[in-house]
């Protein structure tokens, strides 16, 4: 699934392309994208017809885009969920699942604009695990997305807390990592990529770090997602695009994940995959050693 470099690359590219945009007209081709809807197909087009866009924002990996009245579409991209701009006469990409179409941009001082011609924003996913709906009152933060933490690039992130929140878990410091409400935005691929920067095998226990490594921790996390960030995200297939097509470049730049049995850039070992919550942990096997203790403690 896509991670915070990936939705903040989607996001911005949307911000470019549909802020201060009307849609005209709402066509959904499937209704399973719609799934979370509670109107269904019908009602979710009619209710967004003649909304203007507001700029879109996101916490974490996950996505919403504001409406100047107060409202917000909700979008979970899934594991293949794009969003993609073209015209409305152009033929569609398959998986192609819901069709908005927009009014021409707004056009001002510092106006830059997309083409008129590319008036249709389409959303396409092949897998179908993505999904559209509407937030009432969600422009600020949908309600659905109330219990998601900050993530390491907001401005009111409060590094003291979380460290704090992280130190009372049990669970192995991945675990603790990926789960979305102690902070968000970090997935598989990025803790993977944190845990390598700072030498912690996958399994050490939350609770037995001290302060200062779990900061160091975030601080790596943050930095890898800032350097994918800045290559347009960590792209493995067509299944994650920008809304122009482009893929990200990150995966060339990877030092852990996806690279079993290729040597460590440290320190020259073969780097192993094992199995973690059905998927996997990619790790160095000399950088990141397994906890000599017990993973976790007993509680009582």
């Amino acid at each position: 699934m896509p991670e915070l470099p990936e939705v903040e690359t989607v996001r911005a590219g949307l911000a470019a392309i549909v802020t201060g945009r009307r849609i005209e007209q709402v066509t959904v081709l499937h209704a399973r994208p719609v799934r979370r809807h509670v109107g269904g197909p019908g009602d979710f087009a009619a209710a967004l017809a003649g909304r203007t866009f507001d700029d879109p924002r996101r916490r974490g990996k996950y996505l919403w885009l504001p409406f100047t009245d107060g409202d917000a579409l909700l979008a979970h991209l899934g594991m293949s969920g794009q969003f993609r701009l073209d015209a409305a006469d152009a033929p569609l990409l398959p998986n192609t699942r819901v069709l908005f179409d927009l009014a021409p941009p707004p056009v001002g001082p510092l106006d830059t604009t997309v083409a008129p011609s590319l008036n249709q924003l389409r959303f396409v996913d092949q897998r179908m695990f993505g999904g559209l709906s509407l937030s009432p009152g969600g422009a600020d933060l949908p309600a659905e997305l109330a219990h998601i933490g900050r993530d390491l690039f907001d401005p009111d992130f409060d590094t003291a807390s979380v460290v704090a929140r992280i130190r009372r878990k049990r669970s192995g410091i991945k675990r603790v990592l990926l789960d979305q409400t102690v902070t968000s935005g970090i997935g598989n691929i990025y803790a993977d990529e944190a845990l390598w920067r700072v030498k912690l095998h996958y399994d050490t226990a939350a609770d037995s770090l001290r302060p200062a490594r779990i900061r160091e921790l975030l601080d790596a996390a943050r930095t890898v997602m800032a350097e994918a960030l800045a290559q347009g995200g960590t792209s493995f297939d067509s299944l994650y695009v920008n809304v122009n097509g482009s893929s990200g470049y990150f995966g060339r730049a990877l030092a852990v994940y996806g690279r079993e049995g290729l040597p460590c850039l440290r320190c020259g070992r073969a780097i192993v995959r094992e199995a973690f919550m059905n998927r996997s942990s990619f790790r160095c096997p000399s950088c990141q050693r397994r906890p000599r203790a017990a993973t976790y403690r007993v509680p009582g």
